[in-house]
Formats: C-alpha cells, structure tokens, sequence
C-alpha cells in the first residue's frame, strides 16, 4: 500500500483585511483551482501553437475570445451540471444553491454541454462551421481534464473502492482500508492517454467531426471504466444493479454520440477535410 501524500487543499492564502459594512475578509487560493487555471491556460497556449504551426485558418489572436467563451462554458455548465445531475433535490428545496460554488461541485457532463454552446456562439460569432471549431477545441481538452483530476486528488475526493492491490492507498476522508486512487487513474486515462491520442490523431488531415467523435468515444469509455472502481457519490449511490452509476449513465449517451460522429464523419460523402496541424 501507498502513503497518500496528505497536501494542503488551500495552496496559499492571502493576508486578511477588513471592509467597512463587512468585516473580516479571508482569500485562500485552493489547488482545485488552479488546476482549472492550468487547464485554460494550457488549452490557450497550445490553441496559440496549433493556430500558427497549421493551414487551419485561424488567427492565433482567436484563442484569446475561443478561451474566453469555452472558459465561461466550462464554469457554468459544470456548476450547472453538478446541482442538475447530481444535486437536483437540493436544488428544487433551494434554488439559489446553484450559486453557492463556495460548497464545492462542478460536473464534467454539464461543462461538456457548456462548452458546445459556447463553441456554437463563438462559431456564430466568427462565421465559422460548428465543427470546425469543436474539432480544433477537442485537442485541447484533456490537460484540462487531467489537472482537473490532480485537484480532486490533492483535496482527498472521489475515491475508488477497497483494494489490496499494492498501489492502493488510504485516503483520510474514506477511513483506514486502502481504496484505489480512482483519481489518478482518471489523470493517466482522460488526460495523459487522452491528450496524447487525440493530438497525435489531429496531426493528420481528417474529415470535419471525425476528432470530436474520437473525444467522445475516448472519454466516455475511459469513464465507463474507472466508476466500476470508483465509489458513487454517497447520496446517490448505485442507480441499478448494484454497479450503475451516475456518471456511467450520462456518459452512454455520449459513447452513442462519438460513435454517431465517427460514422457521419467516414460514411457520408463530400464532408471538407480539416488541415493538418503539422
């Protein structure tokens, strides 16, 4: 069995000071957060890199708004998604917990959604095709995804189920049996495998929806596989037969998606290839 590293959630906080009508005021920067500030910041820097190294027809200035858009996606679909699907009862009791984001929750399923009508306002907005956007985005992604999941790790969430396996650890919050480090397994799979094939795969010329497909496909899977290890939230549980979780139910009509992208992407004639990235 491993030690799980017991880190700080709260990276640093800032000095305390007081505001008149307020009082006291207290800012602690988490991990957790600046693993989202990673995610974007990574995806803008590699968007800027791709839009220069290819015939893509795209300003490397375009990251800037494409950033922007996808960023706002991200946080409210993914608070959005967190009370919609997995919160919903206190939502109907108290609606305005949708903005209590200082309790924590954002779900991927939701910021998923989030992005792809931010994508679709940007395409709107610059009078470009909607997959055309999404296919460059897709790429893009996953470090996001798998900082994402280095946060859940630091703040000791998400755990997987008991093991003996020797890597299996202990997490303070779960009790003394060793569990699997469900959030590292996500890292490896929805970020590191994740971005490498998707990026590898875009370096070549591809028919339009044919990267989206493959990130949908990816993903879904990847998750499929890691919530048979991984405890369900505790105040859902199991959906069904005492394996089914939440998080592999929405991620069903994804895999449907992906395979459905992939298939109008190679089957139907005449789609515009995209242009290589190198």
């Amino acid at each position: 069995m491993l030690t799980y590293p017991a880190i700080d959630p709260v990276a640093f906080a800032l000095p305390s000071f007081e505001l008149p009508l307020v009082g006291a005021i207290h800012i602690q920067i988490h991990w957790y957060g600046i693993m989202y500030l990673v995610g974007f910041v990574s995806a803008w820097w590699l968007g800027r890199y791709r839009a220069r190294q290819a015939r893509w027809q795209w300003a490397p200035t375009e990251m800037d708004d494409l950033v922007f858009y996808t960023a706002l996606g991200v946080v409210i679909g993914g608070r959005l998604g967190s009370v919609l699907f997995y919160n919903f009862p206190t939502f109907l009791a108290n609606p305005l917990s949708v903005f209590a984001v200082w309790n924590g929750g954002m779900a991927f399923h939701g910021g998923l959604i989030g992005v792809m009508v931010a994508t679709w306002l940007f395409a709107r907005h610059k009078q470009k095709r909607y997959f055309q956007v999404l296919d460059f985005v897709a790429p893009l992604v996953p470090i996001g995804l798998g900082a994402g999941r280095i946060g859940n790790f630091i703040n000791g969430e998400l755990w997987g189920k008991p093991t003996d396996l020797p890597w299996a650890m202990a997490f303070p919050a779960a009790g003394p049996l060793p569990r699997h480090p469900s959030q590292l397994y996500e890292f490896l799979l929805e970020g590191v495998v994740l971005f490498s094939v998707l990026w590898l795969f875009s370096r070549r010329p591809r028919p339009l929806m044919a990267v989206s497909g493959l990130f949908a496909v990816l993903y879904a899977l990847f998750r499929i596989m890691v919530e048979f290890v991984r405890l369900p939230d505790a105040h859902i549980g199991y959906l069904a037969f005492g394996w089914l979780t939440m998080g592999q139910l929405l991620s069903l009509p994804l895999l449907m998606a992906g395979l459905g992208l992939l298939w109008a992407a190679y089957r139907r004639p005449g789609i515009k290839q995209l242009q290589p990235v190198s």
